[in-house]
């Protein structure tokens, strides 16, 4: 009986390590895909689609290990780990003009009056010079793009024109840009950590506050804000990328799968994030939030100026083509 058992404890063990060992086979490369977004974030699941798009494109050789809400480091850590190779992948935006200039049209306030008008730009001339710029300066790859949701500003008034912020306390995070853009239109900025945001709010220390509706819904504004007023001041998109060292390490035909994995990924989030602002709009309200509909154009004629005054000479002529448009 014990030689019978121990038989049968040495099958299951060379069973396993038979399907261990033919796991480790498959998997000829890991690639690392680390990023800032949390589980629920339609960046998340469009990463981890395009891990299950490009094993099955390989047949299982490469596979994609994906690490939300910063596990594998912050957004500047992660790009130095790439163009070090240390680090695969990435999702990253406006950050990049750090090292490469054209990134900041990423983001850039009132240059994109509708979704359709930022995909224009993003897969255009334009879009290809930004990522060829980002490709020589900074060494990572785009292979895709995420939109992002268009930032609106919250208040317990409503705003419809810039003449109604007059004397608006608002919150805005510490960047030069956005800060003078604010003041041009008439309100009074205050930069401020995300982090005292609420309570800052709440005790009426400022009057309003500018995010996309994902981060008004889960920072729980509607409980100190009233409205949601549309100025969709800022539409941008951030790209998904890869190290330019691990690329080198892939064949050709690898390529073309990254490549095609991440067209699906892309696609994929596009369906997400369509569906989540719908989703996100009508939780707001569900919730007491009251969406106004603002003078768009009369804000971003006014905020124009600003805007041109706070870019780069290498990008202004570009801007100013936007605004034309």
């Amino acid at each position: 009986m014990l030689k019978i058992k121990t038989t049968k404890k040495l099958i299951i063990a060379g069973v396993a390590a038979m399907l261990m060992s033919n796991s480790a086979i498959a998997a000829e490369m890991t690639l690392k895909l680390g990023h800032l977004a949390n589980e629920q974030n339609a960046w998340h699941k469009a990463a981890v689609k395009f891990g299950e798009e490009l094993s099955s494109l390989t047949d299982g050789r490469i596979d994609v290990q994906v690490f939300p809400n910063e596990t594998l480091g912050k957004e500047v850590d992660l790009i130095n780990g790439m163009q070090l190779g240390s680090v695969d992948m990435t999702i990253t935006g406006e950050t990049l003009q750090n090292w490469a200039p054209m990134a900041a049209l990423l983001a850039v306030p009132y240059a994109y009056a509708t979704l359709e008008d930022m995909d224009a730009v993003a897969d255009g001339e334009i879009g290809d010079k930004i990522e060829q710029q980002i490709l020589e300066k900074a060494r990572i790859r785009p292979i895709a793009y995420f939109a992002r949701g268009p930032r609106n500003l919250t208040s317990s008034r409503a705003i419809k024109s810039p003449d109604d912020l007059n004397g608006l306390k608002l919150r805005v995070p510490n960047v030069p840009l956005f800060v003078d853009v604010w003041k041009s239109l008439g309100a009074q900025p205050t930069p401020m950590a995300f982090s005292e945001v609420f309570t800052s709010l709440q005790a009426g220390t400022i009057d309003a506050q500018e995010n996309p509706l994902a981060l008004i819904d889960s920072a729980s504004f509607y409980e100190v804000q009233k409205f949601v007023n549309k100025t969709e001041h800022v539409r941008s998109w951030i790209y998904l990328t890869i190290s330019d060292i691990t690329w080198g390490k892939l064949s050709d035909a690898d390529k073309d799968a990254v490549m095609e994995a991440a067209k699906r990924a892309q696609a994929y989030e596009r369906g997400l994030f369509t569906a989540d602002e719908d989703r996100l709009t009508k939780e707001l309200q569900d919730k007491g939030m009251t969406f106004v509909e603002v003078d768009k154009q009369a804000f971003a004629q006014k905020a124009k100026a600003a805007v041109l005054a706070n870019v780069s000479d290498e990008i202004r002529p570009i801007v100013e083509n936007l605004f034309a448009k």
